[in-house]
């Protein structure tokens, strides 16, 4: 049997939408992405959402519009995708990097204290603090904002690529937020894997309205006007360059897809929470495998499931571990090398692994399984068979652990 990690659950309604903007003449940013923004806005309880080609663009455009520069210090994850840090570095800004959580992945907030030391003994300004939403389930955001309010007002950029939907509460007494309300800006990923795609394709919300138009404005060449503003009945073809910008918007064709998605975000998170569930039960006796969870005060998006390989337990490494799924015909994926273990990192920041423990951990163990809407119980039941299977064959014997 064949799996692959992930297949987009792409309805008859997004394919006719996209076939009819085909046929309507307008291709590129119009119409359909300024209501696929304004759903959006409205889903995560935001005042304003700007369309992007991607997350990536969307944190970039965030940062700039917070006047991060130059010099300054932006705190990040080191468990984090490479793009929550190359940003901070587009704009000549160092990024400070912060542990995360042993057991699910997210920002350790204890550390973020040690990384407001840090940029001041750098002699930099702490700018902002973009916190990372691993997985699927929201990190302490409640205590992200305390924080921020500790420093001065710190600008908080939400990398909420894998949270869309997905909510949160400070405790069983509170009301529950979308990831993305209450900060400065929230940035989303429409990418082929997420939770709601667009093939490409990322929203920056915000409550601000001058930040809001500062992101519009920039994400596309830095214009007073789009297209749509210029060439539609109601527009004037004069526009002027108000800042040096970005090529950054999304097309309508890639909104027609969107807007449905999004229609369907609820179904397609529950769908994905029923295939976790499978996961959980019948996965749940295998010891060396330890298991996502979902707190109590969250309500996980389930873009990933992610296991942690009891390593010392096994004769084989994650590496391996995947390649042997691999070779009955599961695709996997490794999520993530942490950050401050790369390269450019290691050079440009001079850490050694050991520097964030908890991290260089996970890096060792965790493999992210195969899950999408669309996944049968009969796939999911192959897929733990394998593990279940592999985990035997490549268990160490009681002779080899003294």
């Amino acid at each position: 049997m064949e799996i692959p990690y992930h297949r987009a659950a792409i309805g008859e309604e997004e394919i006719a939408e996209v076939v009819e903007t085909l046929r309507s003449g307008w291709l590129t940013t119009g119409k359909r992405t300024r209501d696929f923004e304004t759903a959006f806005a409205a889903y995560v309880d935001a005042e304003h959402a700007v369309a992007m080609n991607s997350c990536t663009a969307a944190l970039h455009l965030a940062l700039e519009a917070c006047g991060v520069g130059e010099g300054d210090a932006v705190i990040v994850p080191t468990m984090t995708f490479a793009a929550t840090a190359e940003v901070v570095r587009y704009l000549g800004a160092e990024p400070v990097f912060v542990d995360c959580l042993p057991d699910d992945g997210n920002l350790d907030s204890a550390g973020l204290d040690t990384a407001a030391d840090q940029a001041q003994q750098q002699g930099r300004r702490l700018a902002a603090v973009m916190p990372v939403h691993y997985g699927g389930q929201a990190c302490d955001m409640a205590a992200v904002h305390a924080f921020a309010e500790k420093n001065d007002g710190l600008r908080v950029i939400e990398d909420a690529a894998h949270c869309c939907p997905a909510h949160w509460r400070e405790d069983e007494n509170s009301a529950w937020r979308s990831v993305g309300s209450g900060s400065d800006v929230a940035c989303f990923s429409f990418y082929a894997n997420k939770c709601i795609t667009t093939g490409e394709g990322g929203m920056a919300t915000t409550d601000d309205a001058d930040l809001a138009e500062r992101m519009r404005i920039m994400s596309l060449h830095g214009l007073s006007k789009d297209a749509w503003k210029r060439f539609s009945s109601d527009g004037s073809p004069e526009y002027l360059i108000l800042d040096a910008g970005y090529k950054y918007n999304l097309t309508d064709i890639a909104s027609a897809l969107g807007i449905h998605q999004l229609a369907r975000a609820d179904e397609l998170r529950d769908r994905r929470r029923a295939v976790a569930e499978m996961y959980l039960q019948k996965l749940a006796d295998v010891e060396e495998v330890r298991l996502p969870w979902e707190d109590e005060n969250r309500q996980h998006a389930w873009h990933l499931f992610v296991v942690r390989l009891d390593v010392d337990a096994l004769t084989i490494d994650r590496r391996e571990f995947a390649g042997l799924l691999r070779e009955r015909g599961i695709t996997t994926s490794l999520h993530w090398r942490p950050l401050h273990m790369h390269p450019y990192y290691v050079e440009h920041c001079g850490h050694a692994a050991e520097d964030f423990p908890n991290a260089a951990r996970l890096h060792d163990e965790m493999i992210s399984l195969p899950l999408f809407p669309d996944m049968t119980e009969e796939q999911v039941d192959y897929v733990c068979d394998a593990i279940r299977g592999t985990v035997v064959e490549h268990l160490k014997t009681p002779a080899s652990k003294t």
